[in-house]
Protein backbone atom coordinates (compact mmCIF):
# COMPACT_ATOMS: atom_id res chain seq x y z
CA UNK A 1 0.00 0.00 0.00
CA UNK A 2 2.76 2.84 0.74
CA UNK A 3 4.84 1.85 -2.93
CA UNK A 4 1.41 2.47 -4.36
CA UNK A 5 1.05 5.63 -2.53
CA UNK A 6 4.76 6.92 -3.39
CA UNK A 7 4.36 5.56 -6.73
CA UNK A 8 1.43 7.84 -7.23
CA UNK A 9 2.38 10.69 -5.55
CA UNK A 10 6.46 10.51 -6.42
CA UNK A 11 6.72 11.49 -10.31
CA UNK A 12 4.03 14.60 -9.90
CA UNK A 13 6.91 16.17 -7.18
CA UNK A 14 9.80 15.27 -9.51
CA UNK A 15 8.37 16.98 -12.48
CA UNK A 16 8.08 19.75 -10.31
CA UNK A 17 11.46 19.84 -9.05
CA UNK A 18 12.87 19.44 -12.46
CA UNK A 19 10.50 22.48 -13.98
CA UNK A 20 11.61 24.07 -10.75
CA UNK A 21 15.37 23.70 -12.18
CA UNK A 22 14.54 24.88 -16.06
CA UNK A 23 12.63 27.59 -14.63
CA UNK A 24 15.49 29.08 -12.04
CA UNK A 25 17.91 28.40 -15.38
CA UNK A 26 16.01 29.86 -17.99
CA UNK A 27 15.25 33.14 -16.05
CA UNK A 28 19.67 33.37 -14.68
CA UNK A 29 20.35 33.36 -18.58
CA UNK A 30 17.79 35.83 -19.15
CA UNK A 31 18.56 38.11 -16.20
CA UNK A 32 22.59 37.66 -16.87
CA UNK A 33 22.08 38.71 -20.68
CA UNK A 34 19.97 41.55 -19.77
CA UNK A 35 22.14 42.42 -17.01
CA UNK A 36 25.22 41.99 -19.94
CA UNK A 37 22.93 44.11 -22.52
CA UNK A 38 22.94 46.78 -19.89
CA UNK A 39 26.36 46.99 -19.12
CA UNK A 40 27.43 47.02 -22.59
CA UNK A 41 25.26 49.80 -23.55
CA UNK A 42 26.25 51.97 -20.19
CA UNK A 43 30.05 50.68 -19.92
CA UNK A 44 29.04 50.21 -15.82
CA UNK A 45 30.73 46.72 -14.65
CA UNK A 46 28.68 44.07 -13.18
CA UNK A 47 29.58 40.63 -13.02
CA UNK A 48 27.53 39.21 -15.47
CA UNK A 49 29.61 35.51 -15.27
CA UNK A 50 29.21 35.42 -11.49
CA UNK A 51 25.23 35.78 -11.72
CA UNK A 52 24.88 33.23 -14.39
CA UNK A 53 27.21 30.93 -12.34
CA UNK A 54 24.94 31.46 -9.47
CA UNK A 55 21.66 30.88 -10.91
CA UNK A 56 23.41 27.72 -12.88
CA UNK A 57 23.95 25.92 -9.62
CA UNK A 58 20.64 26.74 -7.98
CA UNK A 59 19.55 24.92 -10.72
CA UNK A 60 21.59 22.02 -10.59
CA UNK A 61 20.16 21.37 -6.99
CA UNK A 62 16.84 21.57 -8.31
CA UNK A 63 17.47 19.11 -10.74
CA UNK A 64 19.81 16.95 -8.27
CA UNK A 65 16.60 16.72 -6.05
CA UNK A 66 14.81 15.14 -8.33
CA UNK A 67 17.72 12.86 -9.46
CA UNK A 68 17.66 11.62 -5.71
CA UNK A 69 13.69 11.23 -5.27
CA UNK A 70 14.03 9.10 -8.55
CA UNK A 71 15.98 7.12 -6.53
CA UNK A 72 12.93 5.78 -4.65
CA UNK A 73 11.31 4.74 -8.22
CA UNK A 74 14.24 2.63 -9.27
CA UNK A 75 13.15 -0.87 -10.29
CA UNK A 76 16.25 -2.61 -11.66
CA UNK A 77 20.28 -2.57 -11.74
CA UNK A 78 20.58 -0.93 -15.20
CA UNK A 79 17.94 2.19 -14.07
CA UNK A 80 20.23 2.39 -10.97
CA UNK A 81 23.51 2.66 -13.15
CA UNK A 82 21.91 5.51 -15.17
CA UNK A 83 20.84 7.74 -12.45
CA UNK A 84 23.85 7.14 -10.83
CA UNK A 85 26.23 8.16 -13.67
CA UNK A 86 23.66 11.30 -14.65
CA UNK A 87 23.90 11.93 -10.16
CA UNK A 88 27.52 11.97 -10.68
CA UNK A 89 27.53 14.49 -14.28
CA UNK A 90 25.75 16.48 -12.33
CA UNK A 91 27.46 16.36 -8.88
CA UNK A 92 30.41 17.41 -11.30
CA UNK A 93 28.49 20.07 -13.16
CA UNK A 94 27.65 21.82 -10.15
CA UNK A 95 31.18 21.44 -8.47
CA UNK A 96 32.82 22.93 -11.41
CA UNK A 97 30.23 25.60 -11.31
CA UNK A 98 31.14 26.65 -7.68
CA UNK A 99 34.87 26.46 -8.42
CA UNK A 100 34.53 28.53 -11.54
CA UNK A 101 32.53 30.74 -9.08
CA UNK A 102 35.16 30.73 -6.30
CA UNK A 103 38.21 31.73 -8.67
CA UNK A 104 36.52 34.58 -10.62
CA UNK A 105 35.80 36.14 -7.18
Amino acid sequence: MLEELIARILPPIISMCELMGIFVAAVSALRAFWNYCKAFVTHVPTDVKFELANGLATSLEFKMAAEILKTVLVRDLNELVVLGAVVLLRALLSLLIHFEMRSHS
